[in-house]
């Protein structure tokens, strides 16, 4: 989803913008470009997509961009509250009934210390978290029927994309709402200033 970010690495939010705004769900040239750009030969990668829009394709994280990788039904809570409370998302996709959250570099690293810290038990099954070193499969670029499709499709070449604390902030609520709850009933004291 295209948004303005501020100094604080939240995006800007104006009356009427962006949550107002559907997110894409097709992959634009831009948005294949930022994701090629993970890949060790990006020109490569996109004369592949070139070739075969509807396959998905494998990429490494760590570079452009980590993933935080939840079940669905979870990850639609989480999806939820970023969107409706909190910051919004960078890219979103859902792949064989996992929900791939696309996130700054880094926070592969520091989401599950922070989780743990957090004490929020066996509640939820612990996210996985893709960084440096692993890799993904990302939708195809144009949608079709299957177990790959986006929900927030890339659509700039550079992206803005949720920090380990907007993540953690949406982890830990999303585990508190549980199935059949709604942000309204979330105790949102604990906010991270700026965002």
């Amino acid at each position: 989803m295209t948004t303005m970010t501020t100094d604080t690495g939240c995006p800007a939010r104006e009356a009427g913008d962006a949550r107002d705004a559907a997110p894409a769900t097709h992959v634009t040239p831009q948005g294949a470009a930022w994701l090629a750009s993970a890949a060790p030969y990006p020109r490569s990668t996109l004369a592949q997509w070139q070739a075969r829009p509807t396959a998905p394709a494998v990429l490494p994280c760590g570079t452009a961009f980590d993933v935080v990788n939840v079940p669905v039904v979870f990850g639609r809570r989480m999806l939820d509250l970023l969107w409706h409370d909190g910051p919004g998302s960078g890219p979103v996709a859902v792949h064989r009934g996992r929900m791939l959250l696309f996130a700054t570099v880094g926070t592969a690293h520091r989401l599950p210390s922070l989780l743990d810290w957090e004490e929020w038990g066996g509640s939820v099954p612990a996210p996985l978290c893709h960084g440096h070193g692993d890799a993904v499969t990302v939708p195809p670029l144009t949608c079709g029927p299957g177990p790959s499709r986006w929900l927030v499709a890339p659509d700039t070449r550079l992206p803005w994309l949720p920090g380990t604390e907007a993540l953690l902030w949406a982890c830990v609520r999303a585990a508190r709402t549980g199935p059949g709850r709604g942000p309204a009933d979330i105790d949102f004291s604990f906010r991270r200033s700026g965002c």
